[in-house]
């Protein structure tokens, strides 16, 4: 005797051929567009390296963004000791250049350390042992230009981004967020164009080599950059990510060594 249509073992059966078919269909989809994904991801990342760095402009190609990323020289820096990872160390670490993501390795005790919280000015918890930094050189082999990974908790969420900084490891030639969830309007403005114009030109260090960059509503100086209205933590925030990120704790022995001709 055939099953009624509207019978209990008939629908189930029917959601399960169809749980089937939608997982086969969803899975297949995920595999066919993965590379897609991270070409995607990559050139994403290749933008807003650009784009710190002056060198991004809307409406350039894929092609075109590729193709000036590739001057830049793709490196792993031991954040301690302010050196270039080896390929042997890369290999004995189990991270590749091309590969490595610093946010990853952050949350891996293995990869990383958790910071005191007299250090951790910028909220981050723990900080990855190593940094992916980017390096673009002139001519003559000398260091034009270096964008460095910046993170640090504003008001709702941890801001992530990039700070371009000249040869001399001191001028500052641009900054941009590429993930962040501050209020709309006020903390969200870090990405607001008219504000990152405030940051090329302006100069981390003093001449005595003190970090005196600063990003404040209150403080004035040729050093300080304007913070946000109306956006007082959030302000704090990436003053305090700059600051911790530019010091001693992070980039700060890299950048003594980048102005003295040594990598």
């Amino acid at each position: 005797m055939a099953t009624p249509k509207d019978s209990l073992k008939q629908t189930i059966l029917v959601a399960l051929i169809m749980c089937v078919v939608f997982s086969i269909i969803v899975s297949s989809a995920a595999v066919i567009l993965k590379p897609k994904q991270e070409a995607n991801r990559v050139l994403d990342r290749n933008k807003n390296v650009l784009g710190a760095a002056g060198l991004y402009k809307d409406g350039m190609s894929a092609d075109e963004v590729n193709t000036l990323f590739a001057r830049f020289d793709v490196k792993l820096l031991d954040i301690a000791t302010a050196k270039y990872l080896t390929d042997e160390q890369m290999k004995a670490a189990g991270i590749s250049a091309a590969t490595y993501d610093q946010r990853a390795a952050a949350k891996d005790p293995a990869l990383s350390k958790a910071l005191p919280a007299a250090q951790d000015i910028a909220l981050i918890r723990r900080q990855a042992d190593y940094a992916t930094v980017y390096v673009m050189r002139d001519e003559s082999g000398k260091v034009d230009r270096v964008v460095l990974p910046i993170h640090g908790y504003g008001l709702w969420s941890t801001m992530y981004g990039f700070i371009a900084i000249k040869g001399d490891a001191n001028t500052i030639l641009g900054l941009s967020f590429y993930d962040q969830g501050e209020t709309p309007g006020l903390g969200g403005e870090v990405e607001n164009p008219l504000w990152k114009a405030k940051w090329p030109g302006v100069k981390l260090f003093d001449s005595a080599g003190k970090l005196i960059i600063a990003v404040s509503s209150r403080e004035k100086g040729p050093s300080v950059i304007d913070g946000l209205s109306g956006a007082t933590l959030t302000t704090r925030g990436v003053d305090h990510l700059v600051k911790y990120w530019m010091g001693e704790y992070g980039f700060g022995p890299y950048l003594t060594r980048l102005k003295a001709g040594e990598e």
